[in-house]
């Protein structure tokens, strides 16, 4: 079979599905071993039966719900790709405003992300910023797990400390700058959820309970005393959420609160800085 031909099976089976095309390309690419890039350059080359197989495979797995980025088990953000497991949560082209606005400040020296998940946000920043140093956080061990995997695959485990901790609790000195993407959805808000997310990002990465916001009460709380003088302190939020969690920033003593809006005009993160 050539290359365009499993490329045409692809694109036929995931028909009804939103990106369909895409979805059918990258696969290819996966079930191939190569870059996404390269599937028109090779469109006249033989397929083995065995990445037919492997193929179908991911296409049947796809037809049934799963996104393609468990299926691959990977995700690029950030011109970077990053591992992702069942334990992590499949990270957001939206999380990229919260990295936009931190490269906008000053370089820091030290750095704290609270619930790192997969690393995205730290090893993102470690990327940006060679000189800087981070330390990311965690109540789940087996996200730290995939972090660290990820932060030696792009070169920067050497400037990042991974911690266990429920937010602050193992935390430890100041920081120029403090930046979470935290568990935001409502308990009653998860019924409403899409399929891929609602089936196949862990719980514990989606929801705290109760009204979404108790994250961010503990994360601005604790900002004062974490970071240093002008530090900042910056999170991703749900769309309905910027005022509240704005004036827990406030109410925190923090200055200069700001709602910032991602690329479909919908608020998406706070900031705000220690006088």
């Amino acid at each position: 079979m050539k290359l365009a031909q499993a490329l045409r099976q692809g694109t036929v089976a995931l028909r009804d599905i939103d990106g369909g095309a895409r979805d059918a390309r990258v696969l290819l690419a996966g079930a191939l071993g190569v870059d996404a890039s390269r599937i028109t350059l090779m469109a006249d080359d033989d397929v083995t039966p065995g990445d037919v197989t492997r193929y179908q495979a991911m296409l049947a797995r796809r037809t049934a719900g799963e996104p393609v980025a468990r299926i691959l088990g990977q995700r690029r953000f950030w011109g970077q790709v990053f591992k992702v497991t069942p334990d992590v949560l499949d990270p957001r082209p939206e999380t990229e405003t919260l990295i936009a606005e931190a490269l906008q400040g000053p370089v820091p020296t030290r750095f704290l992300d609270l619930g790192t998940g997969s690393g995205i946000i730290a090893l993102t920043l470690l990327g940006e910023w060679p000189g800087a140093q981070g330390v990311a956080t965690d109540i789940s061990q087996a996200a730290l797990n995939v972090a660290r995997t990820n932060a030696h695959d792009l070169g920067v485990s050497g400037r990042l400390d991974l911690i266990q901790s429920d937010w602050y609790a193992c935390v430890s000195g100041t920081f120029d700058l403090i930046v979470s993407n935290p568990p935001y959805i409502g308990a009653d808000e998860m019924a409403g959820l899409s399929r891929e997310v609602r089936e196949w990002d862990p719980e514990i990465a989606l929801t705290p309970g109760g009204d979404g916001l108790s994250p961010y009460r503990v994360i601005a709380d604790g900002a004062p005393k974490y970071l240093c003088p002008g530090g900042r302190l910056m999170v991703e939020i749900g769309p309905t959420q910027g005022q509240a969690v704005a004036q827990m920033f406030r109410d925190a003593g923090l200055q200069g609160v700001a709602l910032l809006a991602d690329l479909d005009g919908r608020d998406r993160v706070v900031t705000g800085r220690k006088a």
